[in-house]
């Protein structure tokens, strides 16, 4: 993350968040060192955990030492294998992405959003938080897209109805953006599904409400980053580029 590009969210943020988009650890393990006594904003100790400051105005000591964010932005994509965890560690020690990411970095990574376990494909990792939470956040509805294997054939008046009306879930109506058949046989269909919806397992739900089972799901695309050539358990480092048009996709366009 840049300093030298001003970010609203670094302008109002919580102290322990701000710790953690500074390499120390978990925003748990940063209220810890807040509660120790080991933090100070502008020279004074900061004991209380619902703090504030502006990172642009206000200067951060852990133990004396100032912190700082990383100053090189970064993000992967990374095609996630199935039976990985979309988290950062786990206590059941399921196998995570960072059982699999060879990729060092001084910053913490985030992973943004999420895919099923048993899902695989496209996941977007970067030390940059704010980035993460936009592309994270429903109110900028990134578009992703899925190719699905389905159990048996999708009737084309079926696939049209999931676009145009959807079906009604516990959590209300759910409808796909985009849906192609890709081909099908008498036992088998494949599709491509575009949504911007980022509720959990929402294509799995969409279709087992219509009696339909998902064989296998692999996300191919999230805005303007498609999955590409890269094999599960691969990643590649967006260039400056791919990074700005990211940034233009959740309006951050304009972060000078």
């Amino acid at each position: 993350m840049n300093l030298e590009k001003r970010d609203p969210e670094l302008e109002d943020i919580r102290l322990q968040k701000y710790l953690a988009l500074c390499s120390l650890g978990s925003r748990r393990d940063c209220e810890k060192l807040i509660e120790e006594g080991r933090v100070e904003v502008d020279g004074a100790l900061a004991s209380d955990l619902g703090i504030r400051i502006n990172a642009y105005e206000q200067k951060v000591k852990v133990d004396g030492s100032r912190v700082r964010p990383e100053l090189e932005k970064v993000v992967l994509a990374l095609n996630k294998p199935k039976n990985v965890l979309s988290a950062m560690e786990d206590k059941s020690s399921r196998l995570t992405l960072s059982d699999i990411l060879t990729y060092k970095s001084k910053a913490r990574l985030f992973h943004v959003g999420r895919l099923d376990y048993d899902s695989e494909g496209l996941i977007l990792m970067t030390n940059d938080g704010a980035l993460a939470n936009r592309l994270s956040h429903p109110r900028y509805g990134v578009e992703k897209n899925y190719m699905v294997s389905l159990n048996r054939p999708l009737p084309q008046n079926v696939a049209s109805m999931l676009v145009s009306r959807g079906v009604l879930l516990e959590d209300g109506w759910q409808k796909f953006d985009k849906i192609r058949i890709l081909r099908q046989g008498s036992h088998k269909c494949e599709v491509m599904v575009s949504l911007h919806s980022g509720k959990n397992r929402i294509v799995r739900r969409v279709f087992a409400a219509l009696g339909f089972r998902v064989e296998k799901l692999v996300r191919t695309r999230m805005g303007p980053v498609s999955l590409g050539g890269l094999k599960p358990g691969e990643y590649r480092k967006l260039d400056k580029k791919e990074i700005e048009e990211l940034e233009k996709e959740v309006g951050f366009d304009n972060r000078n």
